[in-house]
């Protein structure tokens, strides 16, 4: 039996930053096809510069977005990112104040909507299906404030843990290992950076799936 793969977000989901082929996306499709033998069909709805907000008016308004999720049986999330640095524009890097607590609580109450859909998107789906979340590097080390800002998000998508829905934590394998695992914008991961990305969701397993 084929699966199919739907993965919905920002560049991280497009893969920019590296070459054609190698970001996460078709990486961890190539990994799944090994694991669970057999052909996995994928879409990648990647859009780059997408924030919480743009993903979540994706999946409750475009008509081919919301079908296509509602036929996947992997679907991967990676948001957030562009929230954290409108965040940090809009600041002037300093992520300690207003701007930086108003932009996580968006981010948190926009994932949730976004998860919200998601699973009733999939309500009445008759095989069984996963959900896999990109938790966040952070790509700003010297920032003040900007390792709790991605360390809390982290902790809030993890907090929706179950057997369909996990979170691959990125964020200890990318610090400190910045400057091999980011791409020369500095910001968006290299090859290598989303071979990591792929090989995390990997493990965390393939649910009901197997």
């Amino acid at each position: 039996m084929a699966f199919q793969y739907t993965a919905i977000g920002d560049s991280l989901t497009v893969g920019f930053g590296a070459l054609p082929g190698n970001g996460f996306v078709p990486v961890y499709r190539r990994l799944a096809e090994r694991h669970l033998r057999t052909f996995v069909a994928y879409d990648n709805l990647g859009v780059n510069g997408l924030t919480s907000q743009g993903l979540y008016d994706y999946i409750s308004r475009n008509p081919s977005f919301r079908q296509l999720v509602s036929q996947a049986d992997i679907i991967t999330i990676s948001i957030g990112g562009n929230d954290l640095i409108r965040a940090a524009k809009s600041s002037a890097g300093n992520l300690s104040g207003r701007d930086f607590h108003e932009a996580l609580s968006k981010c948190k109450t926009n994932f949730s909507r976004i998860l919200k859909t998601t699973y009733e998107l999939k309500k009445n789906s008759k095989r069984p299906y996963i959900i896999r979340a990109v938790g966040l590097y952070n790509p700003f080390p010297q920032i003040e404030g900007s390792s709790y800002y991605v360390q809390q998000y982290n902790r809030y998508l993890e907090s929706y843990a179950n057997s369909t829905f996990a979170v691959a934590n990125i964020y200890a394998s990318f610090k400190g290992r910045e400057r091999a695992l980011l791409s020369l914008d500095h910001f968006h991961p290299n090859g290598y950076g989303y071979s990591i990305i792929a090989e995390q969701l990997n493990r965390l397993g393939y649910g009901s799936l197997d």
